[in-house]
């Protein structure tokens, strides 16, 4: 349970987005910059569209040995934002890195060799909202475990 008394909360300086593909609708970017302002020490790495090799072997070299890989899948495991917030603050700040696939999702040697797997949504997103979308939770989850007035149940 994720109580306003918890000495530990979640250093957002622990963790990095790997997100394949550039941003190209300005109205993302927008909501991306707004939750970036919010989380200062989120580290955000755009790798350009390629092929998947190309990607996975520059994913790779991204990542440190002391990362926790966590790659975003539709298969992957879904959380309620509580849920995510708990599981981050048990993470007892490790480094996590989460890897965003582009139009062709990501290898599955990659998805395979992850810590674990996220899943948004049963739904499929572009690239672009899946981005967002996992900014704007990492930042719920940093208000949950502050006990801050954001996330409302």
């Amino acid at each position: 349970m994720i109580s306003i008394r918890n000495i530990f909360m979640l250093n957002i300086s622990h963790y990095k987005i790997v997100a394949i593909g550039k941003i190209k609708k300005r109205w993302i970017q927008e909501g991306i910059e707004m939750y970036l302002k919010r989380l200062p020490g989120l580290e955000v790495i755009e790798i350009k569209d390629s092929t998947q090799i190309k990607e996975e072997h520059t994913i790779k070299g991204i990542i440190s040995k002391n990362e926790i890989l966590v790659t975003l899948n539709e298969n992957g495991q879904s959380f309620t934002s509580k849920q995510l917030a708990t599981k981050l603050l048990n993470s007892h700040n490790q480094n996590i890195t989460f890897v965003i696939g582009g139009a062709s999702g990501l290898p599955s040697s990659l998805n395979n060799s992850a810590s674990w797997q996220l899943s948004l949504s049963s739904f499929t997103f572009p690239h672009e909202i899946a981005r967002l979308l996992l900014i704007e939770q990492l930042y719920r989850a940093k208000t949950i475990t502050q006990g801050g007035p954001y996330h409302k149940e």
